[in-house]
């Protein structure tokens, strides 16, 4: 279906431009929400009478969003939510989410204005658009983290997820360690040179040992 354009629409042109789209992109999106005319000769007429004028409230539009770009463009919203020890979330952080935190923070956007490929499913930093005009878009920081204190260190561009793997990583290796220097334990037993008192712990295994041998003496 060929189209003309009333505001810019990514990949396919600017106000004016008389585009080919397919029916269904026209009929389920482009034509119910204003976004574009038919292309016959009715409609081109219409379009260049009131041209200046569309192009005009545009502008006024753009200049509004930019504004309010200036404040939106880089704001951080803190997300705490549970996750494995792996950092995969016990669900997701979608478009409603984004928006409420950006409302926490005095910024009032509508949930078709946030960009997202698909949900957040991990805990990190991620980065949203928001598109407040055809013509404008900025981003904002997703925070998602299990903890404010996890969600600060992320703030200040700490890994969290790689120092997790990394945690996990020493935790494998000094468990091998210890297993290769006393290759009798089983899994998961403390050697001796571990124990806060080692020699406390012996002398208590004697003394108990004594006082089975005596116990059986006297009983003979």
């Amino acid at each position: 279906m060929d189209i003309i354009l009333l505001e810019r629409i990514g990949n396919l042109g600017s106000i004016g431009d008389v585009v080919t789209v397919k029916d269904g992109y026209a009929r389920n999106f482009l034509l119910p929400n204003k976004k574009a005319l038919r292309a016959n000769e009715a409609n081109k007429k219409v379009f260049e009478a009131n041209r200046d004028r569309l192009e005009k409230e545009n502008a006024e539009r753009r200049g509004e969003a930019e504004k309010a770009g200036e404040k939106v463009d880089g704001t951080e919203v803190v997300l705490i939510r549970a996750s494995s020890n792996a950092g995969q979330l016990y669900g997701s952080v979608n478009v409603r989410d984004i928006v409420a935190g950006l409302s926490e923070k005095g910024h009032e956007v509508d949930k078709k204005q946030v960009i997202m490929g698909s949900p957040i499913k991990t805990i990190g930093m991620h980065e949203v658009t928001v598109a407040l005009h055809p013509e404008v878009s900025v981003t904002v920081k997703a925070n998602v983290a299990r903890s404010d204190d996890e969600a600060e260190l992320q703030s200040q561009g700490v890994d969290v997820l790689a120092q997790i793997f990394e945690d996990e990583q020493r935790e494998i290796e000094e468990a091998a360690a210890t297993q290769q220097r006393d290759p009798t334990l089983e899994p998961g037993e403390i050697p001796a040179d571990m124990l806060e008192n080692p020699e406390g712990v012996e002398e208590q295994a004697d003394e108990a040992a004594e006082g089975a041998s005596d116990e059986g003496e006297e009983q003979a």
